[in-house]
């Protein structure tokens, strides 16, 4: 069978396409690497704990020794299963601000602006409180309410209001600044992921999903790309396009596939066996991710996460009250209270984004402390540093290289700074003064730049938000025109995170969502 579409990679932007291209009628084939999403923890909001850094939901990335970090490497999650990364990330509904938008607008990316793209984070909302001039509802991605309260996050609130932030519900209305409860893409106390909300509501009649199909390279003939070849229970297979092949396999995979496919930087493909089809050197560059500074404090007299999971009667009690209720620490997602600051007054809008929790570990993966305690992560929203995805030999499945070069420039080696100094004014507050805050992580350390720079890479960690390694821009070095296309290849368009020229001022999952949503238009505008 010969498709109109071939999307490879069925996560947060290849399920919205598929539902949108089979919906129009048209012959869509959609490749995923990973499995089913029927994995039980993918759909209980706690079990991103059991997703993460498991083969059976992750494609198990690392970056590589980071000197920003002080020479560690991190766990670098990647969805490999239905859902993509909707299936085991954190669930909350970020669009970014309206800046972030004008600013793509600006660069040359025509119709990219925030007036332009509000219409498309609408399309799909199903919104908690109803409609507005902002908010939208009926779509298929549920924005919900969190199904559970702590005190102390209820006070680390008040302390930040007493530090300037405002209070406020809603951090999607173009300017996020303040504090607040994030929202989360649950329904009724469940995981919404994007194979649930998109693919299992596709009415097309030629949509064929098929998974465990590890996408090997794009076929290309005399300058166009006409389909894929892929790999599926040990046998290589291809597949034809007559319309479109788009990669949605991320911001690792994107350029993976591409590299692997001959379209990339020439001296890296020669050096791999692998002919040059396309040169083209920004294939793979410009990596961008939100770093978070792990900064936690142990707390006198307050009931955390940390005392109700370590005992056995705590457990049954979360336990029982998900499965009576579905709400509780079962129902959490991985951050409960978010915080939007200005690392200095003179900023037009925040460029630090706090996730609050009421618990501590060492590392993710490891046992929480058995103390009361809790987290303020911070993390720096518009990073400088800028890193790279390259292939590692010319093998589809060997991992590739991740080099996100974190704090490698002074501007955010001072943000890193002032970011710390930021959550330490917070706890300093009347606020949290009952809980006798004592600082555990960094410690005690020097208040000059340089000690809080190397504080900041001892305890960075990402957020899991790789963008923009494929960007699309004006300039003949971006990969992508502002449609998405691969330049100098025919029938070829990506269509995920990893086209952001800049990366959002927030969690990427909803903004990855919307740029399908848009580029489904432009799409079926071509067809018609």
């Amino acid at each position: 069978m010969q498709w109109d579409y071939i999307i490879v990679g069925a996560g947060s932007a290849g399920c919205v396409l598929a539902k949108r291209l089979a919906d129009a009628n048209k012959k869509v084939l959609l490749l995923e690497a990973g499995g089913s999403d029927s994995y039980h923890w993918v759909h209980i909001p706690m079990g991103y704990l059991y997703c993460i850094n498991n083969p059976r939901t992750d494609w198990m990335f690392r970056t590589e020794a980071d000197p920003g970090l002080n020479g560690r490497e991190l766990l670098y999650p990647r969805g490999k299963v239905l859902g993509g990364c909707s299936s085991i990330n954190g669930m909350l509904y970020l669009r970014g601000q309206a800046a972030d938008y004008d600013g793509w607008r600006q660069m040359g990316n025509t119709g990219w602006g925030w007036d332009d793209v509000l219409p498309y984070f609408m399309r799909s909302e199903d919104y908690v409180d109803g409609p507005s001039d902002l908010h939208g509802v009926g779509g298929e991605w549920r924005v919900d309410n969190q199904r559970l309260h702590w005190d102390v996050l209820d006070d680390w609130m008040e302390a930040a209001a007493q530090e300037g932030l405002p209070k406020v519900t809603d951090f999607n209305r173009g300017n996020n600044e303040g504090v607040g409860y994030f929202r989360v893409n649950q329904r009724g106390g469940w995981r919404m992921n994007t194979a649930k909300a998109f693919l299992r509501t596709s009415k097309g009649q030629a949509l064929k999903v098929e998974t465990h199909a590890h996408t090997r390279r794009v076929l290309l003939e005399n300058g166009r790309c006409v389909g894929v070849e892929y790999e599926q229970n040990g046998q290589v297979k291809t597949a034809r396009a007559a319309g479109e092949v788009i990669l949605s396999a991320g911001a690792i995979g994107s350029p993976q596939i591409l590299q692997l496919s001959g379209i990339g930087p020439g001296a890296l493909l020669q050096k791999h066996g692998i002919s040059v089809q396309h040169d083209m050197a920004g294939i793979g560059a410009n990596l961008q991710d939100h770093l978070q500074l792990r900064c936690a404090w142990k707390l006198q007299g307050a009931k955390t996460l940390n005392t109700m999971a370590n005992s056995l009667w705590g457990k049954a009690m979360i336990g029982l009250e998900y499965v009576m209720k579905r709400s509780g620490p079962m129902s959490m997602a991985p951050s409960q209270l978010g915080a939007f600051a200005k690392s200095r007054p003179d900023l037009a809008t925040p460029d630090l984004e706090f996730h609050v929790q009421p618990l501590t570990l060492e590392a993710f993966g490891q046992p929480l402390h058995d103390f009361p305690a809790m987290t303020a992560s911070v993390c720096n929203l518009r990073p400088e540093s800028r890193g790279v995805v390259e292939i590692t030999g010319p093998d589809p499945k060997a991992k590739p290289r991740i080099a996100p070069r974190y704090l490698s420039t002074d501007g955010d080696r001072q943000v890193a700074a002032d970011s710390i100094r930021l959550a330490r004014r917070i706890m300093g507050q009347s606020a949290m003064a009952k809980y006798t805050p004592e600082e555990m992580k960094p410690g005690i350390v020097g208040d000059s730049d340089a000690d809080l720079a190397k504080a900041a890479g001892d305890v960075g960690t990402t957020i899991f938000h790789p963008v923009g390694t494929v960007r699309m821009g004006p300039d003949h070095a971006a990969p992508l025109d502002a449609e998405l296309r691969l330049r100098g290849i025919g029938g070829l368009r990506v269509v995920d995170a990893s086209i952001m020229p800049t990366i959002t001022s927030g969690n990427t999952n909803s903004p990855t969502i919307m740029i399908a949503e848009k580029a489904s238009d432009m799409i079926l505008a071509v067809a018609r």
